[in-house]
Parts: C-alpha cells; sequence; structure tokens
C-alpha cells in the first residue's frame, strides 16, 4: 500500500516498474504471434465422398476455359495435398500425396473448392477424395454392414493411411470437415430410401467415432432438382432431401448446402442430363467453399446497396418484376463475357433500384441495389439489357426487381405445388412481390406494378408430362398471382423460346398450348422468340443469348 513516508522509495521503483511491464508485454506479444504462425502452419485436411456428383462425372477439363469465371482451374495447384481413390471397378488412385489436379480428366468440386479456401485462409490445405459413381448409403457406405463396392472401409482406410503419412512426416493438421454428396441411388431402393436420414446420421457418428474426432464438422450437399432425375423421380428425390435434412437438422456439426441452382451438364435428344457436368461441378464446390467459409467467418460479404435513392419523392415508380428460371437467372451469361465483348452492359446504374432474391434464395441482395451484373457465379440474367433497351426508349421512372430458381420446374410456381413441398415457389414469390412494393412505397414514392416479365421454364419443355401439363401450370400461376396481389387487371409479359425439337416430344405441342392460354387473356402477352443469335447448347442460353432476351422482353413493354 502506498505510503506518504515512502515517496521517495516508490518514485524509484516506477521506472523498474515500467520496464518490467514493457518486457512482459513485448513477451506476451511474441507469444501471441507465435501461436499465430504455429495456427497457419497447421494443414486443414478436408474429406471429399460420396457417388458421381462427388466423382464429378460427364465433366471435361478441356471444358473448363469454356467458362469465364473458372479460366485455369483445371491446373495442378502445387500448394495444395491430394490423396484419392476414385472410381468403382477401375479405381484411379494416388500414391500417397500429390499436388491436387484433374484425375482422368475429370473435374471434381475439389478443384474449385481448393482454389477459394486458399484465396482466403493463410494456412496450407489437403484433400482426401473418395468417390464412385452408382454407390449406396444403404449398402457400400454402409458402415456396420458394408456391400457392393464395400466404400466405407475403402474411405476409412484411405484417410487413416492419408492422415498417418501426414504425421510420419511432421505435419501438423487438423481435420476441418468432410463433403458428402451422394443419395441418387438409395432412392431406387424402397428400404434405403425410408432410412435414408437414420442412416446418414449414423454414418456421421461412425466417422466421428472410427476417427476419433467427435467434432468432426459434415457438409451434405443437396441432391441437383434440375437434373433429369429432378424431374423424373421428384418424389424419391424430394423422400431423399426430407431424410438429408432430418441428419443434418439433428445434428448441431453438420450443415445442408443447397446445389439446385449450379449448372446441369446439357445432354444429347432433349437435353436434360444426370449430371452436373463441368460448370456444374465447378459451382459445386464454389458451394461447399462457401458453407465452410461462412463456418469459420471468413465469408466476403459485398455492401452494393444504392447510396442515394434514385427517384424523386412522391413520384410514380413502375415496378417490373423478373421472374423464371434457369435463362431469366442467366445460367450460362458470365460478366467476363462483358468485359470482352459489351463493356457498355458493365456499368452500376444508380438511377435504377435493383432487388433480387436469385438461384431459390442462395443469392439475395441487400435490400435495393444499382442496377448491375450482379448475379452469383459471376453471372448476369436479362435484365441488364432489358434495363438499357427500357432507357433508349426514354423510360427512367422504373425499378426491377429479380426472383428466379434455375432449379425449379413451372408446377414448383404454381399455388398448389408439388408433393415436393420444399420445392414450392409461389408462396415466396407473392411475398417477394409485396415486399418490393411495400419498400418502394416506404421510401415515398408510388409504386405501380407494372408488370410480372416471366419466362417460360426451359426444363418443362424437354419431359413428356411437364411439357403436357406447362401451358395449364402458367395459367394457375397468372390466375391466382392477379388474386392474391389484389390486382385483377395485372399485365404478365410471357416470353418462350423454341422449345426441345426431339421425337420424344415433338407431338406435344407445348408452343399452341401455352399461346391458347396467352391470347385468351387480354392482360397476358406472349412473346415467342425464335431469332436468337447461334447457341451452342440446347435449352440454357449464353451470354449473347440472354443480352437478346432482354431486348426481347422490353420490345414487348407497352
Amino acid at each position: 500500500m502506498f505510503q506518504p513516508g515512502n515517496v521517495a522509495c516508490y518514485a524509484k521503483a516506477i521506472p523498474f516498474l515500467l520496464v518490467v511491464l514493457l518486457l512482459g508485454m513485448q513477451r506476451v506479444a511474441a507469444d501471441d504471434g507465435q501461436e499465430q504462425s504455429d495456427e497457419e502452419a497447421v494443414t486443414r485436411v478436408f474429406i471429399f465422398a460420396g457417388q458421381s456428383n462427388m466423382v464429378g462425372s460427364d465433366s471435361k477439363v478441356s471444358d473448363v476455359e469454356r467458362f469465364p469465371p473458372f479460366r485455369g482451374y483445371g491446373q495442378p495447384q502445387t500448394d495444395v495435398k491430394f490423396s484419392y481413390c476414385i472410381g468403382r471397378e477401375n479405381k484411379f488412385r494416388s500414391d500417397g500425396w500429390d499436388a491436387l489436379a484433374p484425375v482422368n480428366d475429370v473435374v471434381g468440386p475439389e478443384l474449385s473448392f481448393a482454389r477459394l479456401i486458399t484465396d482466403q485462409i493463410d494456412a496450407p490445405i489437403a484433400v482426401i477424395k473418395c468417390a464412385a459413381g452408382g454407390t449406396h448409403l444403404g449398402g457400400d457406405w454402409n458402415p456396420d454392414s458394408p456391400e457392393g463396392f464395400k466404400m466405407y472401409p475403402l474411405a476409412l482406410e484411405l484417410v487413416r493411411d492419408s492422415l498417418k503419412q501426414l504425421t510420419d512426416a511432421g505435419v501438423k493438421y487438423r481435420v476441418e470437415g468432410f463433403m458428402w454428396h451422394q443419395g441418387e441411388n438409395d432412392m431406387f431402393n424402397e428400404n434405403y430410401m425410408a432410412a435414408y436420414g437414420k442412416n446418414l446420421k449414423r454414418f456421421f457418428a461412425c466417422w466421428r467415432r472410427d476417427l476419433g474426432l467427435p467434432d468432426l464438422k459434415f457438409y451434405v450437399g443437396e441432391l441437383c432438382t434440375k437434373t433429369i432425375w429432378g424431374m423424373d423421380l421428384r418424389p424419391r428425390m424430394y423422400a431423399i432431401s426430407v431424410g438429408q435434412k432430418f441428419a443434418v437438422g439433428s445434428d448441431s456439426k453438420a450443415e445442408y448446402v443447397p446445389t439446385s441452382h449450379v449448372g446441369v451438364e446439357i445432354g444429347s435428344g432433349v437435353g436434360l442430363h444426370y449430371h452436373y457436368g463441368t460448370l456444374g461441378q465447378l459451382e459445386h464446390g464454389v458451394n461447399y467453399a462457401n458453407a465452410y467459409l461462412k463456418t469459420i467467418g471468413k465469408q466476403k460479404d459485398i455492401d452494393r446497396r444504392l447510396r442515394v435513392w434514385p427517384y424523386a419523392s412522391k413520384s410514380k415508380i413502375k415496378l417490373y418484376v423478373l421472374a423464371g428460371h434457369r435463362n431469366m437467372e442467366g445460367e450460362r451469361a458470365f460478366v467476363q463475357d462483358l468485359v470482352a465483348r459489351h463493356p457498355e452492359f458493365l456499368k452500376s446504374d444508380a438511377s435504377i433500384a435493383y432487388k433480387y432474391n436469385v438461384a431459390g434464395g442462395q443469392h439475395v441482395s441487400n435490400g435495393w441495389e444499382p442496377l448491375s451484373a450482379a448475379g452469383l457465379y459471376d453471372t448476369f440474367g436479362p435484365e441488364v439489357s432489358f434495363a438499357m433497351a427500357m432507357q433508349a426508349r426514354g423510360r427512367d421512372d422504373f425499378a426491377i426487381a429479380k426472383f428466379t430458381h434455375s432449379g425449379s420446374q413451372m408446377n414448383d410456381w404454381t399455388p398448389e405445388g408439388s408433393i415436393a413441398k420444399s420445392r414450392n415457389l409461389y408462396t415466396q414469390f407473392i411475398e417477394f412481390v409485396n415486399e418490393s412494393i411495400r419498400e418502394l412505397e416506404e421510401r415515398g414514392n408510388e409504386v405501380e406494378l407494372a408488370g410480372i416479365l416471366y419466362h417460360v421454364g426451359e426444363n418443362d419443355m424437354s419431359m413428356p408430362p411437364y411439357r403436357r401439363d406447362a401451358a395449364g401450370w402458367l395459367k394457375e400461376l397468372i390466375t391466382q398471382s392477379r388474386v392474391d396481389l389484389k390486382r385483377p387487371g395485372l399485365a404478365w409479359y410471357v416470353s418462350q423460346q423454341p422449345p426441345t425439337r426431339n421425337e420424344r416430344v415433338d407431338d406435344i405441342d407445348v408452343r399452341k398450348a401455352i399461346a391458347e392460354v396467352c391470347n385468351a387473356d387480354e392482360n397476358t402477352d406472349l412473346n415467342f422468340i425464335t431469332n436468337f443469335p447461334v447457341q451452342d447448347k440446347q435449352l440454357v442460353l449464353d451470354t449473347e443469348g440472354i443480352l437478346f432476351l432482354g431486348e426481347c422482353i422490353a420490345e414487348r413493354i407497352k
């Protein structure tokens, strides 16, 4: 305790105490720096496992360069360790740890995943992958009684051996996550399908037990609803998704990763396919990376909000709502193409308020933003060329709200929906429109809902049952939307591209059926667009096609 008689003694002691304190602070700082350095030296290990859409089936390394956001992703990543066993009868195996690179000319999700992770964290990473097409969780991957290709013991041995090699080499590591994408084949077995949720929970528990990692985090990829099976086997795919969500929902260390919005390979014939293909695999890996980065608090958020409201107070705004599927979303239209060929569409236009909920809710604007090419995976939709065409006509009093899900079909948009209840969009769509109107009014503007701009579902044109019912679904959507939005005369501008030409579907005249629905409604305009720029693939429009679509839509606006 300080006493008046000891002032001189304390005065002499103060400099000494300061030195001790400063030295201690330096030591703490040095220790913190050492701890940080040690942490950065720990290799993060990620396990990838599953069936064909984890393998990367129907992808090609040579196609990577066709997709501008991912150019260069087919090259080896020498700073990422890779250990793998891929395939069923004919397996491709690494000899210990290799540098991460495509295997057998196939693009797996690990390639884009690793690119994004190494860009965002300072620590080294390593990937262990075991996957084989056509395998079951109920059989091949069953931890308790594996059957068939006995994938569980195979994968467990690979992971254990790979981790031991790191230990023997003196590499400090931590297993950060287990990326799982599987389930399509279980839906063909009634017992496996019914037990999928229970089996997946057991799968989690056994991996944690067998690796001695009670806190191991699992990232479970959604089965893609855009594929043939997502349409043709809708009830069965839904049953698997229910099982997946049950397992994830009852496990605090598991996360469900949506993937239905990724690109899907365009097949021959009607164009539909079973696999993601090259583009989808690259986006598939991005989804896993984003899920992991969010878990560790490293996900980047871009604030694009409008800084200055572009409309005069109490002025009237025409609101156009863009809605639809793959091409209204802009699945294969890339910002990088605009840089090279159409820089005029790159500008961020603060004179137009833009709000969006796309990719089935996976990419949502932060309120109202300046209009820009702001899609997921560096994509954009017809909104950019639509807006520019409208401005060229002297229109500057409008806002755009966009609601799309590229993994949806037209029955998902109907008021009744389908048996796959989690895929129903109608209620969300109506709420989005009402919310957009309300927010504009709260800004002090009068709002006219000037039209719903809907592009007919592309996938629906390619499968007989969907093609046959598409017109009826469209009528249900239009009719009930006017009731629920309390606008009986609401204008609908429906656009349609040429449907698939194939002997399986040619006898179903979907063009005529949709025309009959639209022509019978004085407030619905049908724009059947035939003169698109030459397209490389069926169903899905590229950059030039999307720009053309937006211009064509604008031409019909009254």
